[in-house]
């Protein structure tokens, strides 16, 4: 049974840093595309950053320079370190997987979500 298991979430006030963890289980890590999305209340969810089993990256291009994604295939951990964070950052995040080498925009699997608020 695949799992994915957000943490690392909270309050911040703006300018300050977070760092999101999703422990996966259930499946080959390693060979596997991992994707970071948020959902903040009233708006759709977007993409925020990507990354391929051989550690090929993708973000948002609102979000570069601020967002890092991250992964430890040893740990079966994936990460999102979140600089710089602004008050339109607060949102649910969610990790996501796909159990394919190269992210093709389609995650088949989802965590439950770790709440990030930013006060300004």
């Amino acid at each position: 049974q695949v799992q994915l298991v957000e943490s690392g979430g909270g309050s911040v006030q703006a300018g300050g840093s977070l760092r999101l963890s999703c422990a996966a289980s259930g499946y080959t890590f390693r060979s596997s595309c991992f994707g970071w999305f948020r959902q903040a209340p009233g708006k759709s969810r977007e993409g925020v950053a990507a990354i391929d089993s051989d550690g090929s990256t993708i973000y948002a291009d609102s979000l570069k320079g601020r967002f890092t994604i991250s992964k430890d295939n040893a740990k079966n951990t994936l990460f999102l370190q979140m600089n710089s964070l602004k008050p339109e950052d607060t949102a649910m995040y969610y990790c996501a997987a796909d159990p394919v080498e190269e992210c093709g925009g389609s995650f088949g699997y989802w965590g439950q979500g770790t709440q990030v608020t930013v006060s300004s």
